[in-house]
């Protein structure tokens, strides 16, 4: 059996790799919409359809453990739905806001959330701020050039930069503290944003969080050895192998990118 990442493109990669670092023992498949993404650009229904096309797909593929929807837009969209019409476990994502309302408490500022334009204007998101606690330091701003940027495998350089530049223009950003990745796919930009941002600002994603709660949801239903343990199966709805290859090179540069970021981090904590 093997636990799936699904995500509309690449972005969902990032959690991949943190799911594989916390449990190498297990068996994993990554299923990217190639045929319909972005999904941000879509209507709330169009996505929930999209997504149980999928899933479909994946079940006549692999025998299935769990799947994390490992898109911040689809789980907005569709997860309780999607909760209701399987049998097996389904996680999805959460935009950090929480702890990054927690992190400014401490250090003062504000907390911007990126993400794409339709989780912002989804009531589960509206929900989410609502209940926290002092909901009026948190500001939204959408970032759908991103998601294209990473489908072409644009991970920074002057278009990147220029484009982050021009969409953080209207804010004060020394007034914030956080802000919060709410897209798989900003993940792979914390470089190019760390050039635009003070660096006093930190940069929060999801991706340990929704591995943790993987970890619970499976409980005791966790492989303890990595011999049973089969290769990472990649699919995509268009079902190319061009699909296949990319998803693979990418995983191979999520990996690198990671050591990279978490070097990073250990320098400025130090």
């Amino acid at each position: 059996m093997r636990i799936v990442f699904f995500d509309s493109g690449v972005g969902g990669l990032t959690v991949l790799r943190e799911a594989v670092r916390k449990l190498p023992s297990e068996s994993y498949a990554y299923y990217a919409d190639t045929l319909n993404v972005p999904y941000g650009v879509h209507s709330r229904e169009e996505v929930y359809e999209f997504v149980v096309a999928c899933i479909d797909d994946i079940m006549r593929s692999c025998e299935v453990k769990a799947i994390v929807i490992a898109c911040n837009t689809a789980t907005s969209a569709a997860i309780e739905e999607l909760r209701d019409r399987y049998a097996f476990p389904i996680i999805g994502m959460e935009p950090a806001v929480k702890p990054a309302l927690q992190y400014v408490q401490q250090s003062g500022g504000r907390v911007l959330v990126t993400a794409t334009p339709l989780t912002l204007k989804e009531r589960k998101f509206q929900t989410l701020v609502r209940k926290l606690q002092s909901p009026e330091q948190v500001d939204t701003l959408g970032l759908p050039g991103l998601v294209e940027f990473a489908e072409r495998g644009v991970f920074g350089g002057p278009e990147v930069v220029a484009y982050l530049r021009e969409q953080f223009a209207p804010f004060e950003l020394q007034r914030y503290g956080a802000i919060v990745l709410g897209c798989t796919h900003f993940v792979f930009f914390r470089d190019s944003i760390r050039e635009v941002v003070p660096p006093h600002v930190v940069l929060m994603d999801g991706n340990d969080g929704t591995v943790n709660q993987l970890i619970r949801v499976l409980g005791t239903n966790v492989r303890e050895r990595a011999e049973s343990a089969e290769g990472i199966l990649f699919m995509s709805s268009k079902g190319t192998e061009e699909d296949k290859r990319k998803l693979s090179d990418f995983t191979d540069m999520t990996k690198y990118r990671y050591r990279a970021s978490a070097r990073a981090s250990q320098k400025r904590k130090g």
